[in-house]
């Protein structure tokens, strides 16, 4: 078992992305940390056309699956991928390959050299991304866009309830999250074998993986809590990254206090693999749009 490794769960319209965040590994990846990629087995044929072999181990997201006995096959054929994929995520521990592991999306990369001591301390205890939100909440505020807050609250007190807990709330997001496989074994052992439940049947798109590792973390406490801020600036949505470009934000900048960059894949649709499912109407309006949301960074 490895002390640390990179992993990333992906598929086949995020291949081209995948590429990417690729690329900045080997690019900054200076002491080689194991970079594992999981996607279906039927995408592998796929994967390796577009990736190539090397600097990367490829699971099969099945295995995942089946590494927990307690899991329905069908159960994750049957549900929806964006759901499912959290959930492998949060199962990638079981198959027993590293204590520790940055859990990274298909649409970040890398934009400056990284090593082990950035994301665990000397005795290998993971540093623990946990804020309020309070930069995501106020620029939305100031935006008049007040529904990422409310939701995102609503989110959090749904999952705190689930672990009694009152009090703030915290967040672990946005990815990578920088996870401790003790953590997932504690949320099991205490939580679901408790409710006589699978992961399977906790993690919704009501409770998101990522605010459940925070709230068994702080629940069972099975390592210190080390609390550091987001590893990588993430633009949310595209009115936030038009705002922030305006005020002179770029990668260079970005690069002084982060590892990395997150594109979300939801409005960077040029990167999709593969033909589009939308109607030729739907691709305008869409542009339309978010070339309003462009001008409207000037307001």
């Amino acid at each position: 078992m490895k002390d640390f490794v990179l992993y990333c769960k992906s598929y086949s319209r995020d291949f081209l992305r995948l590429k990417r965040l690729l690329d900045s590994v080997k690019k900054f990846n200076f002491e080689q940390i194991p970079f594992y990629i999981s996607t279906p087995q039927a995408d592998k044929e796929l994967l390796t056309k577009v990736l190539g072999l090397d600097d990367y181990i490829w699971i099969a997201d099945e295995a995942i699956v089946a590494a927990n006995p307690g899991t329905d096959i069908q159960k994750y054929k049957a549900m929806p991928g964006g759901l499912s994929q959290q959930i492998i995520k949060a199962e990638f521990w079981r198959l027993g390959l590293a204590e520790n592991y940055l859990c990274l999306d298909s649409d970040s990369l890398f934009i400056r050299s990284f090593h082990r001591s950035d994301f665990v301390d000397a005795s290998n205890i993971p540093y623990t991304v946990l804020h309020q939100n309070k930069e995501l909440f106020q620029i939305a505020s100031d935006r008049g866009y007040d529904k990422v807050e409310r939701d995102l609250k609503n989110e959090a007190e749904r999952v705190k309830a689930l672990f009694d807990r009152v009090g703030p709330n915290f967040y672990g997001a946005p990815a990578p999250f920088n996870w401790s496989a003790k953590v997932w074994q504690s949320l099991d052992k205490e939580y679901l074998q408790a409710h006589q439940m699978t992961i399977w049947d906790l993690i919704s798109p009501e409770h998101p993986e990522s605010l459940i590792y925070i709230e068994a973390l702080m629940k069972y406490g099975a390592i210190p809590v080390i609390a550091i801020e987001p590893l990588f600036r993430v633009y949310h949505y595209d009115w936030q990254y038009f705002l922030m470009r305006r005020l002179g934000e770029n990668e260079a900048e970005v690069a002084k206090h982060y590892f990395g960059i997150i594109y979300q894949s939801a409005w960077e649709a040029e990167l999709n693999f593969g033909q589009t499912q939308k109607s030729l109407p739907s691709r305008l309006l869409k542009r339309l749009k978010r070339f309003g949301r462009y001008l409207q960074s000037y307001i």
